[in-house]
């Protein structure tokens, strides 16, 4: 394992997503936050089919503080129920991983 956690989650506007990725990068639960280009969701939601525009977002965190990185993004965000994952990474440059750490820290 490398110490590397990826956080994913998605958000209803490039402005929010930005928010968020700057708060959790400010406050040292991310190293860095890559904001994707807007995708399609298609989702059911209280029973009716929905389809919208949500703005992708990758965190980069460590192992020790994913739980915490993911019970912020549940705080901040405007979601009731949000799209958090956590992706484990099997392996990252050495380089990449230590700069992570120094981030963290």
């Amino acid at each position: 394992m490398s110490g590397v956690v990826l956080v994913y989650s998605l958000f209803g506007s490039a402005e929010r997503a930005r928010a968020v990725a700057r708060t959790l990068v400010e406050e040292r639960l991310a190293a860095c936050a890559n904001i994707l280009g807007p995708c399609t969701s298609i989702y059911e939601w209280q029973g009716k089919m929905e389809e919208g525009a949500e703005v992708p977002v990758l965190f980069k965190t460590s192992a020790d503080r994913r739980d915490a990185l993911m019970a912020r993004i549940a705080q901040l965000h405007d979601y009731g129920v949000p799209a958090i994952l956590a992706l484990p990474v099997d392996a990252a440059h050495p380089p990449f991983a230590t700069w992570v750490a120094e981030q963290l820290a």
